[in-house]
Formats: structure tokens, C-alpha cells, sequence
């Protein structure tokens, strides 16, 4: 009997969130003990940790009900980091992230103006239909926010501390994940309770947040060992690598694409290998080996950047189906069924011994956008019926591979229950299914009939984003920002290049260099994106380039003092949601 080859690949992703070099304020006698006075490195946005104890629990949680469930699973170095830094803290109880001092302090009546202005932009920033509304004591303090901020600033300083207290706590009870939620009694009491949360209350929540940070890697690490997933990775800090080789590669996709000033960006494929070999030590030593494969940053691949990842032993990686078909169209046809390309894994000619697979482009996008407004049964249901169609399609000799690819973190807040439902339903139906098997890439190419993949012609540089790499340069304000990082480049290779550094200073520099190429930086950038989350983001990658200078010894340059953009109005519930699909 034919059957189908199903490869969810979940992405997991969030870029480095830390002011590194930064020392937090001393916290007030009461308000902050916890705090590490002194210390470097504080977290300017808590979406590491928050994501951690809704949604990367709750995907591992879904798996472990669910052991006959295969898939790929890909963590980028620099989250992996991050969380490893919150483990320390919580041993430490010292805490760089101002939320979880908040959450700590002993007395929230004595909040600075500030840590108070904090709470409350933080606070209500999720999807309010699934995350707040379901709630009505955490609707209710939503109700006295809005109330006393149509009355100006004054009238905010009559808040408390026990509305404070209710706040912070109810925050941290919305971004707990339904798996959680329903094991945890400590999170039922408390949800329970609804009001008037005391220091013990929210120190037992701590506590909690805490062990399910703590245990969430080893949790990944155990899935792995019993062979239900394949862990890959992403270059160390998720860089847009096609783009860091050349800036040209743009317009292979869109010929008349606007590019930066800078003709490329300085030394771009040493710094390319440096981050594909960071990222493949990085997980070697967390997870005991190299990975056999990898999701590039955003999807995004070009010729150049398939070789250097032949080079460095990846067997496998994934793209956007927009990719292929640009690929196919340059190609000059001659495949049969294009429309089901993206059913089977394909190989460069000339880069031998490196698989391509490609994401199904409707598939993923329905989860990421669409099936969180049905019910989980029937969404569920309707994706088995889609991948039944595929397989009955098939020709005799074809053999289907389905690639659906998404980050495991950005949809679940606009599902019901965090998509507890949905999944149940989805990885039940697909467990009993006799004709369709979760799998992975790994386990795929160690079939012999998988040996003989697809040669592709031709490869058109692109991402999953429509295929190109508009999503990241082309736009004048991307363009600037990635002026500024050519010019911190070609800073950084002059000094390093003058010997004047120290080895420890220029490891600092290195590092600092590599968080500036994030592809996150560029992504937000764009009048098309919020407002908070384009400021936000701009200023951090400012911030970090300024943060450059002063570790080469040089003094930044002024134009760094200027804000590179501002975006559109943020949405309704004061979300900011970068997308529900890779990141």
C-alpha cells in the first residue's frame, strides 16, 4: 500500500534579547532584592522565557502524549543560549529580566515610576481574545488600566500595589501553556484564586516558571534520544546568510530590486562559515553531535550558501516552496507535475551529498494562519483529507513527501487553549493513519529509494517569504540599516586586522559582530510592520552596533544616535505578532 511521507519541521527561534554590557539600577530596599546589582547582560524583551512556558512546553508536551508522532525539531543557537541564561538565573535568583524582578520583589507599592510605566506597556501585550477575555479578574484589571489612562499619566500613580501584584501575576498565568495548566494544581489554584495574589503566590509561581524552564532543553534532549524527533539548527545567530554573501543575491528573484550603498557586505563568506561551523558546535554540545541537517534563517538559500554548508556536513536542508518554483521557472521546465514538486527532495548538480526539501506552502500556512479559527477536530481533520488528496494523486511511481514547516512558538496564542485541542486531534489522527507516517529528513535519506533525489538546474536565491528576499533588503530603511552594519564591519575588520585588541576584547567583538547580523534586525524594519515593534527593534540594533564600536575602542558614529524608522500603528489587542510562520 502507497503511503505518504509527512515531515513537520518546528522552528524555534527568538533572536538575542539581551542589552549585553548593560548593569542593571540597584533595586530599592523591598522592591527587588533578587536583582543582581552589578551584573551584565539584562533582557530588554521576555520572550524567550515567555514563549518557553507556553509554547516550546507545551509542542514538547503534545509529542510526549503522543509518542508514535515523529518530526524534525530546529533550535537556533541563540535561543538555546537565552534560556540557558534564565535557567542560571532562576538557580541564581538573580534576576536581569525586569519582569521576573518584578515578579520576585516582596513589595510592588514601591515600584520606581518606571518599573511601574514597564508593567503596565508589558503586561497586556498578547492576544487578548485567547490570552485575556477568557479571564474576567485579569479583563477586570484591563478595564481599570484603560479606565485611568484615558485620564492621563496622574491618574495611573493611583494604581497599587496589590493591582500590581494581580497584574504581574495574571501576566505569567496567561503565557502559561495548556499542557501545564493542566498538571500543574499550583496554576489551576492560583487561576482559581483570581485576585488579591500575595508575595507567596507569586514566589510560588516563580518557583514553577522556574523547574519548567529548567527542565524544558533536558525534556527536548529525551525526545531525541528515544528517536520520536530529529533536532537541526540555524548558523549561530540566525543570519540572512545569502544576503551576507551578496547583496545581488536579491535580484535573482527581483531583477530591479533596490540594494544598500555598500556594493557587499565586508568578508561576508568567512563570516557565513564562522556561523554555520558556531552553530554546529553550538549543538553538538548540547545535544551530543553535530545536527545532520539545519533550517537557514528564514529559508533562505542561494548557491553559495548550499555549498559552504556542503563544506561544513549538513546532509539536508529546507526552504520555502517559493523557492523551488522560481528555481523550476529559471530552469527552463522539463520537470514532470511542477505543481507537486515540492512532493520530493531534490540535489544541486554541482554541490553533491546536500538534499533539498520544501515546504508546502498552503499546508503550512493554514496551520500558521487559518485552522486557528475552526475547531480543532475539524481543522485537524480537514489537513489529514488534504494530505489523503496529495497521496491519492500521486503517480504510480511517486512517492510523496510533505514538508510542513512553521516556527513552534508565534500561532498557538490565537488558537483556543494554545492549540492543545488542535494537536491532540491533529498527531491522534495521524498516529492510527494506515496510509500516512510523520517521519523525519534524516530517517528519509537512509532509505534506499531516497537515495536518487531530483536535480534542481538551477537554484534562485530566496526565502519562504514569497519566494525572495524582499522581506529583508530592497525597502530604503533595510537598506540603511544594512549600510550601518557594512560600515561596523569594515570598523571591526580594521581593528582586528591593527592586532591593537586582546584576544578576550576581540572574542567580545566576534560575538558582538554576530549578534549585529541577526536577520531579525531587518525583518521588522519596513512602515508595513507595528509601530512598537519596529521602534523596539531598531533601537536594540542600533543599540548593539553602538554597543560594537565601543568594544573595538572607537567611538560610534553619530548617525547611530538617530532612529532608522518608525512603523504603522500596533494592532487592536497591543499584540506583536511577528508571524505564525519560520522565523
Amino acid at each position: 500500500m502507497k503511503q505518504l511521507d509527512l515531515v513537520f519541521l518546528w522552528h524555534m527561534h527568538q533572536p538575542d534579547y539581551r542589552d549585553h554590557g548593560s548593569t542593571p539600577a540597584t533595586p530599592k530596599p523591598g522592591a527587588g532584592e533578587t536583582a543582581a546589582a552589578g551584573t551584565h547582560e539584562e533582557f530588554v524583551l521576555p520572550w524567550v522565557y515567555l514563549h518557553a512556558i507556553k509554547d516550546y512546553s507545551d509542542m514538547a508536551a503534545h509529542l510526549e502524549r503522543h509518542p508514535q508522532i515523529r518530526c524534525v525539531v530546529n533550535f537556533t543557537p541563540v535561543l538555546l543560549e537565552q534560556l540557558e541564561d534564565y535557567a542560571q538565573q532562576f538557580a541564581s535568583g538573580q534576576f536581569r529580566d525586569p519582569l521576573l524582578r518584578s515578579l520576585a520583589a516582596p513589595d510592588l507599592g514601591r515600584l520606581a515610576v518606571a518599573e511601574r510605566r514597564l508593567l503596565l506597556n508589558t503586561c497586556f501585550r498578547n492576544n487578548h481574545l485567547t490570552m485575556l477575555e477568557p479571564f474576567p479578574p485579569y479583563r477586570r484589571l484591563h478595564k481599570i488600566y484603560l479606565e485611568l489612562a484615558g485620564e492621563g499619566e496622574a491618574a495611573l500613580a493611583y494604581l497599587s500595589g496589590a493591582y500590581f501584584s494581580d497584574l504581574v501575576t495574571w501576566y505569567h498565568l496567561a503565557w502559561t501553556g495548556e499542557a501545564e495548566r493542566r498538571k500543574n494544581p499550583l496554576i489551576a489554584t492560583l487561576i482559581g484564586k483570581g485576585q488579591g495574589f500575595n508575595i507567596t503566590d507569586r514566589h510560588h509561581l516563580l518557583n514553577s516558571i522556574g523547574e519548567l524552564v529548567t527542565g524544558l532543553v533536558p525534556r527536548w534532549q529525551a525526545l531525541a534520544a528515544r528517536g520520536q524527533i530529529e533536532l537541526s539548527t540555524t548558523p549561530q545567530t540566525h543570519p540572512l546568510a545569502p544576503l551576507l554573501l551578496d547583496f545581488h543575491a536579491a535580484r535573482e528573484s527581483l531583477p530591479e530590486a533596490p540594494l544598500p550603498a555598500v556594493a557587499a557586505y565586508p568578508g561576508g563568506r568567512s563570516r557565513v562559515a564562522a556561523q554555520i561551523a558556531d552553530g554546529r558546535a553550538s549543538h553538538a554540545a548540547r545535544f551530543g553531535a553535530p545536527p545532520a541537517g539545519l533550517w537557514p534563517a528564514e529559508g533562505a538559500i542561494s548557491t553559495p550558501f548550499v555549498q559552504l554548508l556542503a563544506d561544513a556536513g549538513c546532509r539536508w536542508l529546507a526552504s520555502g516552496e517559493g523557492v523551488l518554483r522560481h528555481s523550476l521557472a529559471a530552469s527552463g521546465g522539463g520537470i514532470p507535475q511542477p505543481a507537486r514538486a515540492a512532493y520530493r527532495p531534490w540535489h544541486l548538480p554541482q554541490v553533491p551529498g546536500v538534499s533539498l526539501f520544501f515546504r508546502d506552502e498552503r499546508l503550512s500556512d493554514l496551520i500558521g494562519f487559518d485552522y486557528a479559527k475552526w475547531h480543532g477536530r475539524d481543522a485537524a481533520s480537514h489537513l489529514v483529507a488534504q494530505l489523503e488528496a496529495i497521496l491519492d494523486g500521486a503517480a504510480a511511481d511517486e512517492q510523496p513527501v510533505v514538508s510542513i514547516i512553521l516556527d513552534g512558538e508565534n500561532a498557538w496564542e490565537h488558537y483556543p487553549y494554545n492549540g492543545y485541542y488542535f494537536f491532540d486531534d491533529l498527531y491522534g489522527l495521524l498516529a492510527s493513519h494506515p496510509r500516512i507516517r510523520t517521519t523525519t529528513y534524516s530517517e528519509l535519506l537512509a532509505r534506499p529509494a531516497m537515495a536518487a533525489t531530483t536535480p534542481l538546474p538551477r537554484l534562485v536565491a530566496g526565502s519562504w517569504v514569497y519566494g525572495t528576499l524582499s522581506t529583508w533588503i530592497g525597502d530604503a530603511q533595510k537598506n540603511h540599516a544594512w549600510d550601518l552594519l557594512c560600515a561596523a564591519k569594515q570598523s571591526y575588520d580594521l581593528v582586528l586586522a591593527s592586532g591593537r585588541l586582546a584576544p578576550e576584547k576581540s572574542a567580545l567583538a566576534t560575538r558582538q559582530l554576530a549578534i549585529c547580523e541577526s536577520s531579525d534586525w531587518f525583518w521588522w524594519l519596513g512602515d508595513y510592520n507595528p509601530a512598537t515593534a519596529v521602534a523596539c527593534f531598531e533601537r536594540l540594533f542600533r543599540h548593539n552596533l553602538t554597543r560594537l564600536y565601543r568594544l573595538l575602542q572607537l567611538e560610534p558614529p553619530a548617525l547611530l544616535e538617530q532612529p532608522i524608522a518608525t512603523g504603522s500603528a500596533v494592532a487592536e489587542d497591543g499584540t506583536m505578532r511577528r508571524t505564525s510562520i519560520p522565523g
